[in-house]
């Protein structure tokens, strides 16, 4: 189980977990969109270097960016329960651990 993250950004949102960018943008945001209850609220990339998906979930707000290699998740209220932060965990941790080990059998 990874473990939730704290870390308070300038705006006051919170990131509270870095998973390793191991499939196509747009796909990951596809897969997301797959969440019961999510939509998805904004799409930016430039193709090349950097995504930004914005999305709700449970009346909350979220957004996705991926520097360094990896998709870091963050909340818009950082007092989000831990509940549905894990619910986003595991959606998003169990398709890029099927997509790596289908990527590796190949």
């Amino acid at each position: 189980m990874k473990p939730l993250l704290n870390f308070r950004m300038n705006d006051g949102s919170r990131h509270f977990v870095s998973l390793p960018e191991s499939y196509p943008l747009e796909s990951f945001r596809d897969r997301m969109a797959k969440l019961p209850g999510a939509a998805i609220t904004g799409f930016l990339t430039d193709q090349v270097t950097e995504v930004w998906i914005d999305f709700s979930y449970e009346g909350h707000a979220f957004t996705i960016n991926n520097p360094f290699g990896e998709y870091w998740f963050f909340v818009r209220d950082p007092k989000c329960d831990d509940a549905i932060l894990r619910k986003i965990i595991d959606h998003a941790s169990g398709f890029l651990d099927e997509e790596l080990a289908r990527f590796q059998g190949s």
